[in-house]
C-alpha cells in the first residue's frame, strides 16, 4: 500500500513540475518547486511552556510529557518493587541467621 502512494505521489510531483506554465517568471517557478512540510512543526504551542521536571517538581501539569512519562513510571515502578519488599519481608534463610547469630556469639 505504501509502495503504491509513494509512486502516485512521485507522479503528481512530476506531473506538477512538467506543467509549469511559460508565463511564470523564474522566482515564481522556483516557489512552487519548494517543498511545504505538511505537519512537521515542531509540536503544540499552546498555552504556557513546558519545563523539566527538576525545575518545578511539585507541578506536574506545567511538565513536558516525556519527563512526565519517566517520572510516572519511576513512581510506579518503585510502588511495585517497595510493595513486593514490604510483604515478602526480606526473608533470609533460618540456617543462614543462626550461623551468623552463633559465630558472633
Amino acid at each position: 500500500m505504501s509502495a503504491w502512494m509513494a509512486t502516485v505521489r512521485q507522479a503528481a510531483n512530476l506531473a506538477r513540475l512538467t506543467s509549469t506554465k511559460p508565463s511564470l517568471s523564474s522566482s515564481s517557478q522556483a516557489v512552487s518547486l519548494v517543498q511545504r512540510r505538511g505537519l512537521a512543526g515542531g509540536g503544540d504551542h499552546h498555552g504556557p511552556p513546558k519545563v523539566n521536571f527538576w525545575e518545578d517538581p511539585l507541578s506536574p501539569s506545567k511538565w513536558k510529557e516525556e519527563h512526565f512519562v519517566i517520572v510516572s513510571l519511576t513512581g510506579w515502578g518503585l510502588l511495585f518493587y517497595g510493595g513486593y519488599k514490604f510483604f515478602t519481608g526480606g526473608k533470609k534463610d533460618k540456617k543462614e541467621e543462626q550461623k551468623v547469630g552463633d559465630a558472633s556469639h
